[in-house]
């Protein structure tokens, strides 16, 4: 079984160069359809985008196998994170693919995705006996997983899911991943000027800061943080503010954790607003919801095997970061998230290296064509 490197390449900078940010993924999700067509699958396109402001669905591909095995699932997002405009892939001297340097290069995720391709396009020319493979690539999972929360999971059909999107050395999977809760809260106080009459308002900006400054902050405990992230408030400085709004989020291994957070959260800001005549409306959203996959369990296995058919160390470890797996996990699918190449992600300094790529692409065709 071997991977062709240079196709691989050609289609990994292929794929950086198309535009796909969140929320605007139509032009790959064209390109990945035709990708998946060609190479035999049977391929649909749902209505999440339409549902959540976008312009392109999940797509989804299934292809019937050889081997006598139950099917496996690939996944792989499509967005990128910004600055992400005008993407183009430079290659080193070194072999370190990195961007043009005034935005991410965007191997997370189109790293997966190169990877899935070429080994479906490996099996496809070398005749290579494989399970039934499925494939997932989704919209909108950078914002808390936004794409995948809208899929029909009747529609999937195997029961365990790689998950390629974890930065760190080809080899590394994460089997444990937290709950990420965001929530917001809206003060509202009383105007009034802030020279003549600040007796007759309510101060919105003072009420969040008491709550703010009782609050524990940072890593609670072994298994869950609480961060504020972002406060707005105020329209001038002669004003006393009516207005101030919170954001934050909480991540923690333990689901019931982080829902008792917010509910401490919630809590501090209606008694802190309570204490000056102030109102606080609490909204959270659960993007991703806490799992933990055995590590005895066959998903972990299989990899642990690939990886030693390809010459790597496979390292368990877990992760304080959100991924499609979190709702795979939720709808019955146990899987890991595998890391696929991509190193320093979320910045400008973001590569990867033709030789990674090239490890995950083989790593990805010993799963698919594994018979156990």
């Amino acid at each position: 079984m071997r991977i062709n490197q240079q196709r691989l390449i050609r289609e990994f900078i292929s794929l950086v160069s198309i535009d796909s940010p969140s929320f605007g993924e139509r032009r790959m999700g064209d390109v990945l359809k035709d990708r998946l067509y060609s190479l035999g699958f049977a391929v649909s396109e749902d209505e999440a985008g339409a549902r959540i402001g976008g312009d392109c669905g999940n797509i989804h591909g299934f292809l019937p196998g050889m081997l006598d095995a139950e099917p496996l699932l690939f996944c792989a997002h499509m967005d990128t994170v910004e600055p992400s405009k005008g993407k183009q892939a430079v290659i080193g001297e070194d072999g370190v693919i990195r961007s043009s340097g005034d935005t991410v290069l965007g191997a997370d995720d189109c790293a997966g995705i190169a990877a899935v391709l070429e080994a479906l396009r490996a099996i496809r020319e070398q005749e290579i006996p494989h399970r039934p493979i499925e494939v997932l690539f989704t919209v909108a999972e950078e914002p808390y997983c936004k794409g995948i929360e809208q899929f029909d999971f009747s529609r999937i059909r195997a029961k365990e899911a790689y998950v390629l999107d974890l930065a760190g050395p080809v080899g590394a999977a994460a089997y444990q991943a937290p709950t990420i809760l965001s929530f917001t809260v809206a003060i509202r106080g009383r105007s009034a000027h802030a020279g003549f009459a600040p007796q007759n308002g309510i101060h919105a900006i003072a009420a969040a800061a008491d709550a703010i400054g009782k609050l524990r902050m940072g890593r609670i405990d072994d298994e869950t943080t609480l961060n504020i992230g972002v406060i707005e408030g105020g329209l001038a400085a002669n004003i006393v503010p009516d207005r101030c709004i919170v954001k934050g989020e909480i991540r923690s291994y333990s689901h019931e954790k982080a829902l008792s957070g917010a509910e401490l959260v919630k809590k501090q800001f209606e008694d802190a607003a309570r204490a000056v005549g102030a109102s606080a409306d609490f909204s959270n959203r659960v993007g991703c919801e806490a799992y933990r996959t055995p590590p005895e369990h066959p998903v972990v296995k299989r990899f642990e095997r690939a990886c030693e058919k390809q010459g790597l160390s496979a390292v368990l470890q877990k992760t304080f970061g959100g991924s499609d797996q979190n709702r795979l996990a939720k709808h019955g699918i146990t899987g890991i998230v595998i890391a696929n190449a991509m190193n320093a992600c979320h910045s400008r300094e973001e590569y990867t290296t033709i030789d990674e790529l090239c490890r995950i692409a083989g790593l990805t065709l010993s799963l698919m064509s594994a018979a156990d």
